[in-house]
């Protein structure tokens, strides 16, 4: 009998999980949440209260929205996904992450592009692309860092005890096969210096790779990867199976073929060619089904254990955030129907359902795995429960007077700006009327951010004391498993798929690479097929200059350059933007968000001296404006030395400049603003310092909105 135990001990092996990294990733997880959650809280208020800025540069709105979605995105977010994967794989495939050295440059890559993105974003370099702002240098970083996580991870799969893949698994599989596609396809640009570059795309194909990667970011950083969570740690702390797994396989496998699919219902009613605008909204339509088997899926896992929502807070968070899941996966696809999203479109209703998800799906649910996992890993039990309890009801406040808010007022906004009388004219001319409608509102989701935040910071206290009263000698979490490699390949269909890792992971990618190639490759040739009697011109140098002020002021996350084929947007702003006005543009300005007009037929709309005042002190034109202030670039300098750089990429991407035009770009630019500066110099004698500074640059760029297919505009370049 002895004998047999000695020979079946030496038949295993004592595997020892790398959990110090996990540890990493969690305290990342909750330093980058506290700072995501303030920078979010002081963005909510300079909505509500524009002086809440400071007065200063890197504080204003459109500098700090692009941080807090970030930070939020991919640092909050991200640094949990990396701890929940990196802590499940382990135990999922029984064996050791596959390098520690590769886990540690991960940790310290990614948090060292955080640290990137805090420092460039608030200075104003950004690309102004939703979730993809970051300069070329950071892109190529987190291409780097990804290629890291990815062959740590299938080095792990390539090493693992257990030859099944469990559902989690496909999942992570899926974030990080297609996170990598749309990073990069949508992340190619040519650098013009260390933090300047211009896509190659241009007008509607940027607009459409940037929500292809867009709204694709939200499904495979902020969904797939949750999901495969949520498939691990809601049966863990519920200590049940998954309810179905045939119902897993097809929740995943039309998931990820779907989702690719739907980005297009971002660029409803707009220039986007009709054809990409219907397949964008079907599919959207169509993931109803997978979405809510997910949700199904997972509450029922809890079938049986609901009696622990009254003891355990854990999975209170874990229950909420699965409901809330459910819940913004239905009305994700009712704002793609085209009837509706044309009230909601631009409107806060589309921030309350973005943060209805971010908050209630992907906030609740990290909590609940920071709880679940931080007694584990430190090895010893939460500090207290009641702490808990209070966490999950006050951020469920929170989060339901941020969501409710601005739901009322996304469709107070939606129905004035619909608003027609019965002799055809807009009721509500004036847009700050609709902005001082629902300011109230914004002081309500101020609050709500506010308790968001305080419970967050329960939980930060709840964890510093439970490792502060861990023991001293750590308990090193390990398995023993046979040191047989499984050889045997068990189950059919799906089950054997599972075990057959690469051509797993080859057909997914098949899956994701048909919805892409059948909506990207067409766009990309549609300027060729233009009328030649198209008199779009490329902007003047000086203008050129302005619109990189523009984008660096982040004003383009207040204001769209885009007026929809809608009878009120017409009314309000002009004619409906054409496919050819927008076919210079690098990157696309669109917008998402109409805190502010369209600006799209500004140009010639007001005077220069109008927006001069307009850009130093916004209400001493329209009083009850909330538009910050922008006093410095009454005092920049314009850079003319970078236009010949400028315009020589340009024209590599094919813009229509002459030799001459780009050797001479600053004498170009110069002498146009030389021709601004007079006139308001002619107005007002006591203008003589604004010559030669940014204000007149950002000027040139608004007066030419709208006007760039005018005979004039084409002329004017040619002179």
């Amino acid at each position: 009998m002895a004998d047999g135990n000695q020979v079946s001990s030496k038949l295993m092996d004592k595997i020892v999980y790398d959990d110090d990294v996990v540890k990493k990733f969690l305290f990342a997880t909750i330093f980058w949440g506290a700072a995501a959650f303030l920078v979010g809280l002081l963005a909510a208020l300079e909505l509500a209260y524009w002086k809440s800025n400071l007065n200063l540069e890197w504080l204003t709105f459109g500098r700090i929205r692009p941080l807090h979605t970030n930070a939020a995105i991919f640092a909050f977010g991200g640094n949990i996904i990396f701890a929940g994967i990196y802590h499940s794989t382990q135990r999922l495939l029984k064996t050791r992450l596959y390098s520690d050295i590769l886990s540690r440059i991960h940790f310290w890559g990614w948090q060292l592009i955080i640290v990137g993105a805090l420092i460039t974003l608030p200075l104003g370099y950004s690309q102004s692309k939703e979730y993809a702002e970051l300069e070329w240098p950071l892109d190529i970083a987190i291409a780097l860092v990804w290629v890291i996580f990815a062959v740590n991870f299938f080095g792990t799969i390539a090493i693992r005890r257990i030859k099944h893949l469990y559902v989690a698994l496909w999942f992570y599989i899926a974030t990080i096969i297609t996170v990598a596609v749309l990073h990069i396809v949508n992340s190619i640009e040519i650098p013009v210096s260390l933090f300047k570059s211009y896509p190659v795309y241009a007008g509607v194909q940027d607009a459409l790779v940037q929500w292809w990667y867009g709204h694709n970011a939200v499904a495979f950083f902020l969904t797939t990867p949750f999901l495969g969570l949520m498939y691990y740690y809601v049966p863990k702390a519920a200590n049940r199976p998954i309810y179905s797994y045939k119902l897993s396989v097809i929740h995943f496998w039309s998931l990820v073929f779907l989702y690719i699919w739907a980005g297009p219902h971002h660029l409803l009613n707009s220039a986007l060619p009709d054809w990409a605008q219907t397949l964008g909204m079907v599919f959207s339509l169509m993931l109803w089904a997978p979405s809510w088997g997910g949700m199904i899926n997972g509450l029922l896992t809890l079938r049986g254990a609901w009696h622990l929502l009254r003891t355990d807070p854990i999975i209170k968070f874990l229950a909420v955030a699965v409901t809330f899941y459910g819940m913004s996966t239905f009305e994700g696809p009712l704002l793609s129907i085209k009837s509706v999203n044309s009230l909601a479109h631009y409107t806060d209703w589309i921030i309350a359902h973005v943060h209805g998800g971010t908050l209630g799906w992907n906030g609740f649910l990290t909590f609940g795995i920071i709880y679940y996992l931080v007694p584990k890993v430190w090895n010893n039990k939460i500090y207290s429960q009641r702490l808990m309890n209070n966490h999950f009801w006050v951020g469920l406040l929170g989060i339901l007077l941020y969501y409710l808010s601005m739901w009322a007022s996304g469709i107070t906004q939606g129905l004035m700006w619909m608003a027609v009388d019965g002799n055809g004219q807009l009721v509500y001319p004036d847009f700050v009327e609709t902005v001082m409608r629902i300011a109230p509102l914004y002081y309500i989701r101020f609050i709500g951010g506010v308790l968001y935040i305080v419970g967050f910071f329960l939980l930060i206290y709840n964890v510093w004391m439970t490792i502060k009263t861990a023991p001293k000698e750590e308990k090193v979490a390990s398995v023993e498993v046979s040191s047989l490699a499984e050889k045997v390949t068990i189950g059919t269909g799906h089950r054997k798929l599972e075990a057959l890792g690469a051509i797993f992971t080859v057909l997914l990618f098949i899956s994701i690479a048909v919805g892409s190639i059948i909506e990207i490759i067409p766009t990309l040739s549609i300027y060729k097929y233009l009328p030649a009697a198209s008199k779009t011109r490329p902007y003047t140098p000086l203008e050129l200059a302005g619109r990189d002020i523009y984008i660096k002021e982040g004003c383009y996350v207040c204001h769209s350059q885009m007026v929809r084929k809608l009878p009120f947007d017409v009314l309000r702003f002009g004619q409906p933007s054409t496919i050819e006005e927008s076919m210079y543009d690098r990157p696309f300005q669109w917008g998402s968000k109409r805190t502010g007009p369209d600006l799209a037929r500004v140009g010639g709309k007001y005077p220069d001296m109008w927006h001069l005042r307009h850009m130093i002190d916004p209400r001493e034109i329209t009083p009850n404006s909330i538009m910050p202030s922008y006093p410095w670039l009454a005092d920049k300098k314009i850079d003319y030395l970078s236009l010949r750089k400028k315009l020589s990429v340009m024209k590599r991407l094919g813009v229509p400049y002459d030799e001459n035009m780009v050797a001479n770009a600053d004498i170009y630019a110069g002498n146009e603003a030389e021709k601004i500066y007079e006139g308001l110099l002619g107005q007002d004698p006591s203008l003589t310092e604004i010559k030669d500074t940014e204000v007149i640059a950002i000027i040139a760029y608004l007066q030419t909105l709208g006007k760039k297919t005018s005979e004039q505009g084409v002329s004017q370049l040619k002179r």
